[in-house]
C-alpha cells in the first residue's frame, strides 16, 4: 500500500522513481527553476513519498506539472488565501472590474491552451488551467451583473471542458469527472444548450474509459436529445459521432456504424465554426473517429480506413496522431500482423511518451501481439 498520495499517484501512473526525477529535472529546466541535483532529489523523493518530509515549493509545482494532479490529489496543503481578497467588498469590487476586454483575455488563454494541448500534450497545462479556473470561479461567485455572469460562465465552460479532456489524457479520471461537473453547472448558468450538450458528451468518455459503457451510451443519447433542433449542424454531427463511439465501446457495431453514417450526413460543407473552436470534424477527423470505432469493434476494414486517414491528419494534432497509431496497432494485431502491430505500437509509444499521453500509453499496455509469423494484408 502506498505511504502517501504522492507515492500512490506515481504507482497509479506506473512511473519508476528514476522516471519521475528525470521529468522533474526537465520541467524545472524548462521553467528556469533551480532545484537540487538528481542524486539528492532521489533521496528527497523517497522521504516525501514515505511521509518523512513535507514537499515544498518549487517541487509542489513540478509534481503538479509532471503528474497532472492537483494539490489535494497529491496530498499537498492548499495555498493560503490572501486575507484581503477574502473581504466581501473587495471581492465584489474585483468582480465588477471585469469588462469585455478581460473576458476576451480569459477566452484567449483558453484558446492558446487548446492549441498547445493538441500539439504538445497536457504536461504543462493542467496547473495553468487550474489557476485560470479558480480565478474565473472566484469572479463568477461575486459577479452580480447578468451579462457579466453569462460571459464569465461561458469561458468557465470552455476552460473546464479542456481541463477535463487534458485530465483524461493524463489518466486523472476523478479529476476529469469533476471538471466536467463544473462545466455542466457553468453551462446551465450560461443558459446554453450547446455548451451543456458538449460537456455532457465529453464527460461520457470518462464513463467509456472506466468500462461504464451502458451509462455512457445513455448519457450520449441525452446529450443528443438535448441538442436536437437547438444546436448547429456541426455540433449535431459531433454529438452523433460521439454516440457512435459509445455504441462501439459497448460492442454494438450496427448502431455505431449507423451513427457515423448519420454524422457524415449532418456534417456541414464548411465544418469550421468560430463559435465552436473546440470541435474538429473536417479534414480526416470524422474518418479517424470512425476508424477508432471500427478498431474497437475488431472490424478488418479498420486498417484501411485508418491508413487512409492518417496522412490527412493536420500536423498540429499530435495527440490525435498517437491515438490513430494505437488504433492501427490494435487493428493489425487483431488481423494477425505482428510486425505492423509492433511498428505502430513503437511509434505510438515514442510519441506518446514525448507528449505524456498517459491515456494512450495505458491503452498500449493492453495490446496483445499475435503469435506466429506475420502476414501481409
Amino acid at each position: 500500500m502506498a505511504a502517501t498520495k504522492l507515492q500512490a499517484v506515481r504507482k497509479q501512473l506506473e512511473y519508476k522513481a528514476a522516471d519521475v526525477i528525470t521529468l522533474v529535472v526537465r520541467r524545472a529546466d524548462a521553467l528556469g527553476l533551480a532545484i537540487m541535483e538528481p542524486a539528492s532529489l532521489k533521496t528527497k523523493l523517497s522521504r516525501w513519498e514515505n511521509g518523512h518530509e513535507q514537499v515544498s515549493e518549487p517541487y509542489r509545482r513540478l509534481f503538479r506539472d509532471v503528474y497532472g494532479r492537483t494539490n489535494g490529489e497529491l496530498g499537498f496543503p492548499d495555498d493560503d488565501e490572501d486575507d484581503e481578497v477574502a473581504e466581501l467588498r473587495s471581492r465584489l469590487a474585483l468582480a465588477r472590474s471585469v469588462d469585455a476586454g478581460a473576458v476576451e483575455a480569459f477566452r484567449q488563454q483558453v484558446d492558446n491552451a487548446r492549441r498547445v494541448d493538441r500539439q504538445f500534450g497536457g504536461i504543462t497545462l493542467l496547473d495553468q488551467l487550474h489557476s485560470l479556473i479558480k480565478q474565473l470561479e472566484g469572479l463568477l461567485s461575486y459577479s452580480t451583473a447578468r451579462g457579466q455572469r453569462e460571459a464569465l460562465a461561458q469561458v468557465l465552460v470552455e476552460a473546464s471542458t479542456l481541463a477535463g479532456w487534458v485530465s483524461l489524457d493524463r489518466n486523472a479520471i476523478s479529476q476529469a469527472w469533476g471538471h466536467y461537473e463544473r462545466a455542466k453547472a457553468a453551462a446551465r448558468e450560461f443558459g446554453s444548450p450547446t455548451a451543456l450538450a458538449h460537456a455532457l458528451a465529453e464527460q461520457a468518455f470518462v464513463l467509456i474509459d472506466i468500462g461504464e459503457t451502458a451509462s455512457a451510451v445513455e448519457q450520449l443519447d441525452h446529450a443528443r436529445s438535448l441538442g436536437e433542433h437547438r444546436v448547429s449542424s456541426l455540433l449535431q454531427a459531433w454529438l452523433t459521432a460521439a454516440s457512435g463511439e459509445g455504441f462501439a465501446a459497448a460492442g454494438d457495431g450496427p448502431q455505431a456504424l449507423r451513427a457515423f453514417d448519420s454524422a457524415d450526413e449532418l456534417l456541414p460543407v464548411d465544418p469550421h465554426d468560430p463559435s465552436l473552436p473546440f470541435l474538429f470534424l473536417g479534414d480526416s477527423h470524422l474518418d479517424r473517429w470512425r476508424g477508432n470505432a471500427l478498431a474497437k469493434l475488431g472490424e478488418p476494414e479498420a486498417i484501411q480506413h485508418l491508413t487512409d486517414a492518417l496522412p490527412r491528419l493536420p500536423a498540429a494534432f499530435v495527440r490525435a496522431r498517437v491515438g490513430m497509431m494505437v488504433d492501427l496497432a490494435f487493428a493489425h494485431a487483431a488481423a494477425g500482423d505482428r510486425d505492423e502491430a509492433q511498428r505502430y505500437a513503437r511509434q505510438a509509444r515514442q510519441l506518446g511518451l514525448q507528449i505524456r499521453s498517459d491515456r494512450h500509453l495505458r491503452r498500449l499496455g493492453g495490446l496483445i501481439l499475435p503469435t506466429g509469423r506475420s502476414r501481409s494484408l
